[in-house]
Order: C-alpha cells, then sequence, then structure tokens
C-alpha cells in the first residue's frame, strides 16, 4: 500500500511540474487551474472522457469550467504544445529514435465539430461520422509519445468558407493533403533538430514517391510501409513491382523474427529483403523488405527503406514494428 501511495504522489508530482512549464500560456489563475485539473482528468482511469467526466473527476458542479478552458479562453495551443515537446526530449531524447507517421479518427455525431464528415476511420474499421487527426509520435527505448499533430480537413469543409468560420477555422485555412501534414511535421521536427534518426509510416503514407526522395535528399533515413502495387528501380528494369521481387526468393533468405510486442503477444512474422537502386552512393543502401504472415504465407506486406549500408535486416525490422508503439 506503501508503496502505491509513492507512485501516486510521484505521478502527481511530475504532473504539477509538467504544468508548471506551460502554466505561463495562460494569463489568469482560474484557466491554469482548469488546465491542471484538465491534465489529471486526462490521466486518470475514467471509462469515458468528456467535458461532463473530466469536471467530475475534478470535483466541478458543472462542465463549465473545463468548457471554458478548451472553447472560449485565448491560448495558443502551438505554444503549449513546444512547452510539452521540449519536456518529451528533455526525458526522452535520443539520437537514435524513430517518428512515426499515423492518423486516427475521433467518432463524432453532428455536423458541426471541424473537419467532421462521414470518412474512414481506422479506429473504427468502417467508414464513420468522424474527425481525423495526423499525429507525430516520438519513440525510444525510454518510452514513446506524441510531439504534434495537425487536424485533417476535407474539402467538403476547405470549400465552404462559411461553415469553416462557425466552427472558428480562419479564412487563411486550406486544404491540405494527409502526406502534405505529415510532411510539414517532419520537416518542423528536423528544423527544430528534434533529435532522431528514423522515420516510419503505413502505407498510406509511405506510398507517396515525392515524400520518399525529400526524405532520402535531406539524409533522413526511414522504413515506409508501401504497397503491393508500388514500382522500384531494379538493376534489370525501372518500375519493377515489388510484390515481383519476392516469389523466386530462395527459402533461406526468409527470416523468422518478432517486430515487438502486440496486444496478443509478439509480433512473428517471416521477413526477407532486395536490394534495389544499385547505383546509388556507397555509404547509403535502398531495400524493398517485405513481411509474410506465419499462418496465411499469402499475406505479404512490403516497405521501402533508405538506410546506412551496413543496416542488418533486423535492424529493418525493428524499425518497421515500432509503428505499432503508436
Amino acid at each position: 500500500m506503501g508503496g502505491d501511495l509513492d507512485d501516486v504522489r510521484l505521478w502527481a508530482g511530475e504532473l504539477d511540474a509538467l504544468h508548471q512549464r506551460f502554466m505561463h500560456r495562460f494569463n489568469r489563475e482560474e484557466p491554469r487551474q482548469s488546465a491542471l485539473a484538465y491534465m489529471r482528468g486526462l490521466v486518470a482511469p475514467l471509462e469515458r472522457k468528456n467535458g461532463w467526466t473530466l469536471a467530475e473527476e475534478a470535483g466541478h458542479a458543472g462542465p463549465d469550467r473545463i468548457h471554458r478552458l478548451l472553447n472560449r479562453i485565448e491560448w495558443d495551443a502551438d505554444e503549449v504544445l513546444d512547452d510539452v515537446r521540449d519536456y518529451v526530449v528533455e526525458h526522452l531524447g535520443d539520437s537514435e529514435a524513430v517518428l512515426i507517421v499515423d492518423d486516427t479518427g475521433f467518432l463524432k455525431k453532428g455536423v458541426r465539430s471541424a473537419g467532421v464528415q462521414r470518412q474512414y476511420s481506422g479506429t473504427a474499421g468502417r467508414t464513420e461520422n468522424c474527425q481525423i487527426g495526423v499525429f507525430l509520435a516520438y519513440a525510444t527505448g525510454r518510452g514513446r509519445t506524441l510531439i504534434d499533430r495537425r487536424l485533417y480537413l476535407p474539402t467538403s469543409w476547405t470549400d465552404d468558407r462559411e461553415r469553416c468560420d462557425r466552427a472558428g477555422i480562419d479564412d487563411t485555412v486550406a486544404f491540405e493533403t494527409k502526406v502534405a501534414m505529415a510532411k510539414a511535421m517532419v520537416r518542423r521536427a528536423i528544423t527544430d533538430k528534434i533529435p532522431f534518426e528514423w522515420v516510419t509510416a503505413d502505407a498510406a503514407y509511405g506510398y507517396s514517391k515525392g515524400w520518399r526522395f525529400e526524405l532520402e535528399q535531406a539524409d533522413v533515413f526511414h522504413v515506409m510501409a508501401t504497397t503491393r502495387h508500388d514500382t522500384v528501380v531494379t538493376r534489370w528494369s525501372i518500375d519493377h513491382p515489388v510484390h515481383d521481387l519476392f516469389p523466386g526468393l530462395p527459402r533461406q533468405k526468409w527470416k523468422r523474427r518478432s517486430c515487438g510486442e502486440g496486444a496478443h503477444g509478439r509480433r512473428i512474422f517471416d521477413w526477407a529483403r532486395v536490394e534495389v537502386r544499385p547505383w546509388h552512393r556507397e555509404d547509403r543502401r535502398h531495400w524493398v523488405l517485405a513481411r509474410r504472415s506465419v499462418s496465411r504465407p499469402e499475406e505479404i506486406s512490403y516497405y521501402i527503406a533508405y538506410c546506412p549500408a551496413d543496416t542488418t535486416l533486423d535492424e529493418l525490422i525493428r524499425i518497421a514494428g515500432s509503428r505499432w508503439a503508436v
């Protein structure tokens, strides 16, 4: 029991320390305290987290103070994000960190929430009425968390400026693809000198040859998922489909490896790689990586990798698997 209380005190003290880092972003004491109550509610073991439940957890009579914090009090969320990101780098910063791009859906009712429409949600696994957020996560051996975010606004919103105005979206906010948002977040991490070594993302982002080329030009190492229809340059062909590279591969080239822990235990697959674009600089390599299901070998996923010449298959597998950290 004493150990549990010590843990609670440690968590509470660290939460207060984090709050101290950005409380100056608020001009008055009430929003400062509401921000701390909001943070405490987010880490509390609540079944649902909304204005009402967070207010109840904080001991408020109703959700008004939480709603004012989120909807009416003036404060700059990007400045607070910078404070949080600095805190993350201070505690988790690692020159071998992985930046992970991923998006998720937030199920919504109605049509007023910014960016909401019927669209595919990976969270729900189907098309639903939802918002989509594109996130940048930071993962190291000591932990992982989010360090940047963008709200995806479909053209049904950006083409309707009156609707945007009602939701508080400035006229300068134009349509951006999710890939463009991912590019902007990684560029910002590079500009701000966030320590990292790798970038990874799922096929919705990794299929973009333009983005992969941009990362390569900046000498940013990456392992990006792609589709079986993606094409690469090989010694024999331009625009060679990636799925054609592996059927004739000798059996000993496939290695059974875990790419990390999942919800149901270790994620074990058969992995192989084939070098592509062989006429590149001597200290760098391009690979197509294949991940094959053990129980259903016809199910194969593919990745494009750009990395130092001495990078092992096991290291590429580790980076590919790190995407599931979020």
